[in-house]
This record gives structure tokens, sequence and C-alpha cells, in this order.
């Protein structure tokens, strides 16, 4: 018996569960609070795709004569083909079957139907040795095809990461869902609630609490409401989430509290912890305080906020705590062959967060009057790498997905320190703005520490869109960052939008072909483009005319985010998706550079006024000799081995140190005069990251004087330099 159980609906994703139930309990165990998770959509999803459940879809297909297109008859045909291996192909991508690769690689093992039509070239993908990953992803393209019989013939609404998700999109009145959920459960509801209804009679909870964080997880929680309503109306049911703090801020629609009791607000800890000592303890309404929670009182929708309590601090929350869930039943899928996408779905990853909300928190289109972004709170570098130490030994996993807005500089120095000096081996990535703090020693530091890729948002590549949208950076600054990081061994992803208001046709095309380029120079190695959208609580929401648009705001009893409008422009920006995606597509794969944009459009569209070498001068730089005085400076290679020569030279004997270093990839040496040698060898373990205080570039220059002359011109000298290319980074 538990006293909380906190849930998560179908579906999110199926290789790692959703971060937001670990979160909470890791802080309930703080207050000795005892709760029970469940990832409802990975259980339903292993129910779905077994053996046994598919024969009685293909039966319940046939019986219902639901199939319909030439592609599901040719499903259904070899429907034997596609039953009999299913039980391995799951525990293949479970990680449980790795020897199953060189079946799944060979001809004509799996069945293919058209998940198989656009295959990508295999030999650039994974090459003649990528055997996990080409299995992988001929596995998953065989469970779309499966997924998409199930979508014609059984369930419409069916999405692997995503459930009726239609429904829960820009519903601004609750009607349809209503509706919805008035009809009989579908088979997918059904196995749902079958698994739910289990795990309720073992854990006998007095409060369930459903995290929703986005639209394809709505209908699921609310069916589930519905169920614990019917079947336990002694249970009280709370719902929060993403979605929630984004949507439902302005509910009025007294019938969502047919299968809900509470929704709250943004940071769920506080309010969450007031609803457990109220449910749990008995207490009568009266004396319930609440924090950012909507009741159902009087027949009305009230919002509660009455506490005298402040929400906690992050370093107090607690470690996520990932007890309870399948974690070893989770499953890895590659959908299409992109380094980039491979992160999201390809591997199970610990999910921490460096800082609570945007240290920049200015951009336009971006929800920055909420608190999930508005209030910036970061965590200490040590309390993070404690809790990544704490996660490591409860789920076995090294590997951390750090879900930040924005990821701020400074601490990531700090983060990427504190794991150096621990000497833990990890992989870790995350999201930033590419601001100029991203230097080539700190994407290299970053690198040492574990980083293995950055995703950030380049948005429009125009400088004028880039200072309406308040980003802070330049096409040219996003350059040098990618640059950094990739020339650090950092895979770069970069979020691409187009449509911003008062965007020109010409800026979307000079868009296009500053993406080209930095594609073409490769310092980028993944991207996404995103029609723009506008959102209620983001500044242009707020303040629309100052942006050229026109909301159609309509009656809000429901969810109030998207809000479609009518830009001054009268362009239709949409048109250009498929040309912008298509071109995308082949940078990725490294083709079609030369082509004119025109080729990618079958309309017609101006020529770029973008200079074919725009992006290649933005990495032209100068040599940059000032270094700040409190700079850090950080040694991350090994010792050298050390010899003493001397050398007569025209009657002059020079007494010298050889250094000779040795790296993972290769080795170097230098010479310096025995005075200058001795100097850096004894500084040298000074400026590992191991030590308690790191050295600044002052501390060097005033020691070094002490007895030597012109530090500036030793630390610019070729030997230094050598050093600097190689582990010596100024921070």
């Amino acid at each position: 018996m538990k006293d909380l159980l906190l849930l998560t609906p179908p579906f999110t994703q199926l290789n790692t569960p959703y971060p937001a139930t670990a979160y909470l309990k890791g802080f309930l165990n703080t207050k000795n609070i005892s709760a029970f998770q469940m990832d409802l959509g990975i259980e339903v999803i292993l129910e779905l795709f077994s053996e046994d459940t598919f024969r009685e879809l293909f039966e319940i297909a046939f019986q219902n004569d639901s199939i319909q297109s030439e592609n599901c008859e040719r499903i259904y045909a070899l429907k034997d083909a596609y039953l009999q291996p299913l039980n391995e192909v799951v525990r293949f991508l479970q990680g449980k079957n790795n020897t199953l690769a060189r079946q799944i690689c060979t001809d004509n093992f799996l069945p293919r139907a058209s998940r198989f039509d656009q295959l990508d070239d295999m030999d650039w993908a994974f090459g003649s040795m990528g055997m996990q990953d080409k299995a992988k992803h001929l596995a998953t393209l065989y469970l779309e095809d499966l997924s998409d019989f199930i979508v014609e013939c059984i369930d419409d609404n069916f999405g692997f990461s995503r459930y009726a998700e239609r429904l829960g999109q820009s519903a601004n009145s609750f009607d349809e869902l209503y509706e919805e959920l008035q009809e009989e459960t579908t088979l997918i509801d059904l196995i749902t609630l079958e698994i739910l209804n289990d795990q309720l009679k073992i854990t006998q909870p007095k409060l369930v609490c459903i995290s929703v964080p986005f639209p394809g997880n709505l209908y699921s929680a609310l069916r589930c409401g519905q169920f614990i309503k019917q079947n336990y109306p002694h249970i009280k049911i709370a719902m929060g989430g993403g979605f929630p703090n984004t949507e439902l801020r302005s509910v009025s629609d007294t019938r969502v509290f047919e299968f809900l009791d509470y929704i709250t607000l943004d940071d769920g800890e506080l309010p969450i912890e007031l609803l457990a000592e109220a449910v749990c303890s008995n207490n009568n309404s009266e004396a319930t305080t609440f924090k950012r929670t909507f009741i159902l009182e009087d027949d009305k929708v009230v919002y509660k906020n009455d506490t005298i309590k402040a929400d906690y601090k992050q370093s107090a929350l607690g470690t996520p705590d990932y007890s309870d869930l399948l974690l070893e039943d989770y499953i890895s899928v590659i959908e299409i062959a992109n380094p980039m996408h491979s992160l999201w779905s390809d591997g199970r990853w610990n999910k921490l967060t460096m800082a609570h909300g945007c240290y920049w928190g200015k951009c336009t289109f971006c929800d920055i009057s909420l608190d999930y972004i508005k209030i910036y709170e970061p965590i200490a570098a040590k309390i993070l790498v404690d809790r990544m130490e704490q996660l490591i030994e409860q789920t076995g996993e090294n590997g951390f997905h750090f879900v930040d807005e924005a990821a701020p500089p400074a601490l990531m120095k700090a983060l990427a320190l504190e794991i150096i000096k621990r000497k833990l081996t990890v992989t870790w990535w995350t999201n930033i703005r590419f601001e100029k703090n991203f230097t080539k020693d700190l994407c290299l530091l970053l690198k040492a520490s574990g980083c293995i890729a950055i995703s950030g948002g380049l948005e429009v590549a125009s400088d004028r869109l880039l200072k309406l949208i308040d980003k802070g950076v330049t096409v040219s600054q996003v350059a040098q960052v990618t640059q950094n990081l990739t020339d650090a061994n950092i895979m770069v992803h970069s979020y691409l939008m187009y449509g911003y208001p008062t965007q020109t046709v010409q800026e979307t095309v000079d868009s296009l072909e500053m993406v080209r380029q930095l594609f073409e120079m490769g310092i980028i190695q993944s991207g996404f483009w995103h029609q723009f959208a506008l959102t209620a609580h983001s500044p242009v929401g707020l303040n629309p005319s100052d942006y050229g648009i026109t909301p159609n705001y309509k009656n809000i009893t429901f969810a109030n985010n998207d809000v479609d409008f009518k830009d001054h422009t009268g362009i239709e920006h949409s048109k250009f998706s498929f040309g912008l995606k298509k071109s995308l597509f082949n940078f990725m794969h490294g083709i079609g550079f030369e082509l004119s944009l025109q080729e990618w459009f079958d309309f017609k569209i101006p020529k770029t006024q973008i200079t074919t070498n725009f992006i290649e001068k933005c990495l032209e730089t100068a040599p940059n000799f000032n270094v700040k005085p409190s700079a850090k400076i950080v040694w991350l290679g090994a010792m050298p081995i050390v010899k003493e020569q001397i050398k007569t030279k025209r009657g002059i004997t020079r007494h010298q140190l050889a250094f000779t270093f040795h790296s993972n990839l290769n080795s170097f040496q230098i010479v310096l005069e025995k005075e200058t040698g001795d100097w850096l060898l004894r500084n040298l373990p000074l400026l590992q990251p191991q030590n308690e205080k790191l050295r600044s570039f002052s501390d060097l220059k005033k020691d070094f004087e002490m007895d030597l002359e012109d530090f500036e011109l030793f630390w610019f000298s070729k030997p230094i330099l050598l050093l600097k290319e190689n582990g010596l980074l100024v921070l």
C-alpha cells in the first residue's frame, strides 16, 4: 500500500520514462510521503505489441472488415510473418536479445510494407559494421508497419508517442473531448484500464497524481480519471504537468471535474504535498490550504492559492527517484537515420535539470510569462553531480539528458569541472542558446566531461528577425559557436523556424541559404524546421499588434495556448514547409549543396541575397591576445615525460627541458629553457581540475614574474600555443 500513485498516461517515449513522476517521487521521499509510480505508456505498448494481442487485432480487423488500403491488405496477408518474430524483435529493442541483429539485417527476415518504401541508404547511415543500429532501424520500421495497421483498422487515435492528440490540441472547448469520453472504451483504453486496475488493487492509493506533459496524454489521463471515479470513488485524483501548466490556466468548464478532483499548475512539489496532507489525513476541505490548484466548489471551477508556504528551492527537492519504473523494459528505436534524433529515441537517459527556468528569458515566441520559464534558479554543480552519482547507483545508467530550457554556460562549466574532478565516466547532452560564452576552450572542457551533443535554437537565420525575436545572438555568432562545438566533437542540432511575424519571402529564402552554408561547412550536423506558432503566454501573444498580426481569439472554457492568427504580410508560409524540410533532409545526408535553392520548391522563389561564402567569412577570426585576468587556467592532459638536455652552440651552453606529452590520440614535444621549464613543471599539477581551487591567469602571471620576466611573451610563445591545442584551457 502507498498513499500516492504517480501516473504517466499513454503515450510519451518508448525508450525512457518521462521524468515528471521521478522528480515528484524524489521530492516526496524527502517528506516521507509514500508513493508508487508507473508509466502506463510503456506497459500498454508492451501488451499491445505482443504476438498474442496482435493475433487478436488481426482477427478483429478481419471481422470488422476494416482493412481498406493495399498496404494493410499486404500486412494482413503476411500476418504470420509479422507475428512470428514480434516478441523477439521487442526483446531485441529492449537490449535483451542482441544476437538477433544479424538476422534482422538480412533482407528476408522481417516482412516489409510501406514504411520500408523510404528506407534510408543503409551504407550511408550505418556503414558495413553498424549492425546493431541498422537492425534497430529496420525493427523500428517493422513496428511502424504494425502501427499503421492499428491506425487504419483498429484505432485511428493511436500513435507511438501520443494518443488522441488531436482532441487535446487547441481544445478551447471541452465539448469534443467530453463527447469522446462518453463513447465506449477503445481496445487501447481497455488495455490501459486493465493494467491501471491491477496496480490500483496492489497500491491502494488515497490520491492518484496524473502527469500530462503533452496533448497526446490528455485523453488517456481523463479516461483513467473516469475509470477511477466509477470504480474507486473514494480515491482523489489530481492532474498536473506541462499541458495543464500551459493550456489550462483559464479552465472554467465544470465537466472537467467529473474526471478529476484537482488541477495543479507550475511546479508540482508544494501543491502535491498539500494535497497529500489533506487527503491522507482526511482533513475537511475548510482546513485545507492550496497552492496553485483548481477545484470544483459550489458547482464552479475555483482557483485556490491560499497557502502561506513558499515553493521549495531547487536544492531542497531531492534526487529524482526512478524506482518502480520498468527500466529494463523500455524500447530503443531508431525511426530515421539521424544521429541527433536517435538521442531522443534510442537508449535510456536519466533526466535532470541544471537550472529551473531560463537565464535568458526574453525570446518573444516563448512562454516567458509563465513560471516554468520566468523563475530562474540554478542548482549548484556539486549538488547536480551528487544527484548524478545517486542516479547511476540506482539505475545503473551513466547517460544523462539535462532537460533545461537553455542550460547556462557558467553552470555547464562548473558541472563539467566537477564531473572531471570526481573522475566520473558519464555521457550527457542538453539544450543551449548559441551565445558567445561557448568559447572553443569551454566546448573542449564540456567534451572532456562527457558532453556528446548540444541542441539549440538558431530559429530564423536572419539578423533582423533574431533581433525581433530578442534571441540575443547573430547568425555570425551562431556560426562561431557551432564551429567551436563541432571542433570539440560535440554534435550540434539546430531548431529552425519559418513564418515568424513580418518574415518576408526573401528572408525565408535567405535563411535557407544560411542553413545550407552551415551544413556545407560541417558545423551543424542535424536540424529541424517548424512553422511559427502563436501562444497566448508569449510576448507576441500578449502584444500581437507590435508584431504585425491579428489573433483570432475564441471563447475559452478549457485549453488556451495556441492561437490562430492572421499575418498582415498575407504570406502563406505553410507552402514553404515541404521544400525546407526536403532540402534539410538532403543537407543532413551531405548532399544537394550545389543545387539552386529553387530546386527544392515547386513554385517560384526569389534568388538569395546572401553571398556564397557568408558563413565561411563569419568563421575567419584574428588571433586574440586578450585574456581576462580572472580567467581560470585548466590543464586536462597527462603529466609529461621530462628530459634535461644541454646544447652548446658557438660557445654558448643552454640548459633546456624537453617535455613529451602523450594524449589518447597522439604525442607531441615542446622544449623550454630550464628556468621556464621548471616553472611549468611545477605549475602543471596545480592546473589540473582535481584541485580544490582553480588558478587564474593573474595568479599564474604573478607567480611567473616573481623569478622570471614577461609572462605574456611566454604565454603566447609557440610551445604554450601547442599546449593550448592539446588540453591547456582558458575558461
